[in-house]
């Protein structure tokens, strides 16, 4: 079937205004009379907070109001669990709240004429603190009369989950091969352009309105309404541009603080806007991270290459508060034993606190540290029982009617072998009478002694939506104007446009369904005040789920049009197909209501002299069921491989007992263009997905999963060596060639 719209690379609407400059990012918005806030921050890992003293900074000229845990109505937040105060210390209702447990705790806030005096005072604030004993390594805070970070709870793992499917003693014995190994996952920081940033006022019809970026305008909007002890409507949330997200601004950063002042102000009489802007060192310590999984794997598989067994056992570090590990943790639990077919499986995986800084959303939500120990897995099976990989993938790699772990069938429209053989065919192998065997390749060109050259390949699944049974919908609004013919087209939708372009698609789905051109339409986007909830913009479903909104508005406000109602209104709320959380014991459920497939190949060369790693090209074939902008798309898979090549090879994070080393861009590492892969051949495959719009699936976190294991699939096959974890720094590579000491 054509289309006018879908499927077309129509430009993006904020094109023009983030190339002119003329964009504006919460960090840009100068109001009349504006006052300026800083945080304390804890700057402790694990203390209790005994006293506050803020006479000094009140008594600094230029400060107009100092804020403690004592001024929050309700001093609690979580996105999942209400774990977090809003404010650390004493004098509020929550219990335990007067105690720090990680370093970016945000213990006061100093609103002032100025950032220079708000900072300042902060410096004057004088607080108590009684150390308490902090615990950095999840292993250990496992263990029975480990210290406790939250002491309303007997232990520190705050998330368990069990998947029990056969037999896995029976699994094993038909082995032929085991292999077992302990993978590690770094974390990782988002270090998008924009730091945390916003500013909060008083509005026209007197509702707290914070102009902020973030992923979920309405779980904002109820978080400070639950914080501020305020009915949800006297609260509205703005999101103007954003500066990227990765899944670090599902959270609360500078929301309800912001919400905060401007409310406390109110009461004394005092309505100017109140602004906040973030240093980078702010940012990096003030935020989650990517989480860190410790990974044990024991997988068996026959001499004719059949998997028999997995056993995984999976830690992931949560941190001082839960924010979404327990959703992170679910979604590698299900991803674990990767895109494949396997009778016998047993896996426990925990989220445990600990004093660390938080660990939450980032881009793929727990499916890279799940599918980099499941493709090493399958990688050393492969040339322990002599097969090539690909070939070991192919007959046991997922298909349409495949049973996942959790013992119920994918969803229809699996697309999985067809894009391994794609990726397969395009890196250099070929389907033989013999069965998938690399070609011989001969360089035509010299390379160095100290060169050496590699090639890795790897493939993974990844969730569309909201998992598990939690509640799951989209909505949207349409308004159509003119009399004879539609003049004028107004959408209005929540959906954060984080940078993936989302707008603009929501734009192209209202002029395909409506039979009008993209300048009839006017789009109001992510105003609590205005358009109504979407759902964040996270687990790859703002595309699916909003164009699906899109369309059933559309559908409906033509309709009506057709019946002669002027202007014709309609708004319509779109649900998935259900789905079901984990049984407790067994893990049986229904867990997504549609998935997106990848493989990835990589070449790439190793200088055994420096240990750096040179990627040369990288292959990333995505099933996107219908690319509504093939551009963008192409975008998102050329932007996840940088991300992931950063994670892979670059990006260290360091933490010393809850200390962040890397606090700033000029520490923690992130690609530039001299880092980048020479190459990436994005190839995008259309299989459509039978509930998605016009077939669509999600796809933005799909190209950043296999890419670690395919790389270091890559540097095993060019100097034999396995690296069980990563970042793969010259450091860790000349380690690893016996070049440098373990220590």
């Amino acid at each position: 079937m054509t289309h006018t719209f879908i499927g077309k690379s129509i430009p993006r609407l904020d094109a023009a205004d983030k190339v002119q400059g003329t964009a504006l990012y919460p960090g840009d918005f100068i109001l009349p009379n504006q006052v300026y806030m800083k945080i304390l921050f804890a700057r402790r890992n694990h203390a209790l907070i005994t006293k506050i003293d803020t006479s000094w900074a009140e008594r600094e000229e230029g400060v107009i109001a100092v804020f403690t845990a004592k001024d929050v109505p309700v001093n609690e937040y979580g996105l999942i669990m209400n774990d977090q105060p809003v404010l650390c210390g004493p004098g509020s209702g929550k219990k335990y709240a007067d105690r720090v447990r990680f370093i970016g705790d945000q213990v006061a806030l100093v609103v002032a004429e100025s950032e220079e005096i708000a900072s300042k005072a902060c410096k004057l604030i004088r607080v108590d603190y009684e150390d308490l004993p902090a615990i950095y390594n999840p292993l250990e805070a496992m263990n029975e009369g480990a210290p406790l970070l939250h002491p309303d709870r007997d232990s520190n793992v705050f998330c368990r989950y069990r998947i029990r499917k056969g037999n896995v003693e029976s699994g094993f014995q038909q082995a032929d091969v085991i292999i077992e190994s302990e993978y590690h996952t770094p974390a990782q920081e988002h270090a998008y352009l924009q730091p945390e940033a916003g500013i909060s006022y008083l509005d026209e019809e007197g509702r707290i309105t914070v102009i902020v970026a973030g992923q979920w305008t309405h779980e904002d909007q109820e978080q400070i309404a639950h914080a501020l002890n305020l009915p949800v409507d006297q609260i509205r949330v703005i999101y103007p541009a954003i500066g990227g997200a990765f899944g670090g601004r599902e959270d609360m950063s500078v929301q309800i603080v912001l919400a905060l002042a401007a409310w406390k102000l109110n009461q004394k009489r005092i309505n100017r806007p109140i602004k906040i802007v973030w240093s980078r060192e702010e940012s990096i310590i003030g935020h989650h991270k990517r989480h860190p999984f410790t990974i044990h794997a024991k997988w068996g598989a026959t001499r004719e290459g059949k998997l028999t067994a997995a056993e995984i056992n999976m830690v992931a570090d949560g941190g001082g508060y839960a924010y979404t590990s327990t959703k992170v943790l679910g979604n590698a639990t299900v991803t674990c034993t990767g895109p494949y077919e396997i009778p016998n499986v047993k896996t426990d995986s925990y989220a445990v606190y600990t004093n660390n800084i938080p660990t939450g959303a980032f881009r793929g939500f727990g499916g890279p540290q799940a599918a980099f120990a499941a493709e090493m897995q399958m990688d050393k099976l492969a040339r322990a029982i002599g097969m090539d990989p690909v070939e070991f993938r192919m007959r046991n790699v997922i298909h349409e009617g495949s049973i996942l772990s959790v013992g119920t069938p994918l969803p229809a429209g699996v697309s999985m072998p067809e894009v391994l053989k794609t990726c397969a065919i395009k890196a250099g192998w070929e389907n033989t009478a013999d069965g998938w065997k690399r070609k011989d390749e001969k360089d035509p060109k010299l390379i160095p002694s100290h060169i050496r050259r590699g090639k890795g390949i790897a493939c993974s699944f990844k969730n569309v939506g909201f998992s598990f049974g939690a509640p799951e919908q989209c909505t949207a609004t349409i308004e159509l104007y003119g009399q004879d013919h539609i003049e004028k087209v107004i959408l209005y939708h929540s959906g954060a446009d984080v940078g993936q372009g989302a707008h603009t698609v929501f734009t192209q789905a209202a002029a395909e369904e409506l039979g009008v051109p993209i300048s009839k339409i006017q789009i109001v986007t992510s105003d609590t005040a205005y358009t109504p909830p979407s759902g964040s913009s996270s687990a790859s479903r703002m595309t699916f789920m909003g164009l699906s909104s899109v369309r059933g508005a559309a559908k409906l406000a033509l309709e009506k049009w057709q019946q002669k109602e002027r202007p014709a209104k309609a708004i319509y709320q779109y649900r998935p197909p259900k789905t079901t959380p984990m049984d407790p014991e067994t893990g049986k459920s229904e867990p997504n209501f549609a998935y997106g497939y990848v493989a990835q190949a990589v070449e790439l060369e190793v200088d055994v002299e420096t240990g750096l790693i040179k990627i040369n090209s990288v292959i990333s074939v995505d099933d996107v069921g219908k690319a509504v902008n093939p551009q963008q798309v192409q975008g998102q898979i050329e932007g996840a491989v940088v991300q992931a090549a950063g994670y892979s090879i670059l990006e260290k994070f360091i933490q010393i007992e809850g200390e962040v080393q890397t606090r700033n861009l000029s520490t923690y590492l992130i690609p530039t263009v001299l880092d980048i892969p020479n190459k990436v051949e994005s190839v995008i495959l259309e299989y459509p997905d039978p509930v998605g719009p016009w077939g669509a699936r999600g796809m933005a976190e799909m190209p950043f999963l296999p890419l670690a294991p395919a790389i270091i699939d890559a540097v095993h096959d060019a100097i034999g060596i396995w690296f069980d974890d990563f970042p793969l720094t010259p450091e860790r590579i000349l380690k690893g060639l016996g070049v440098l000491g373990s220590q």
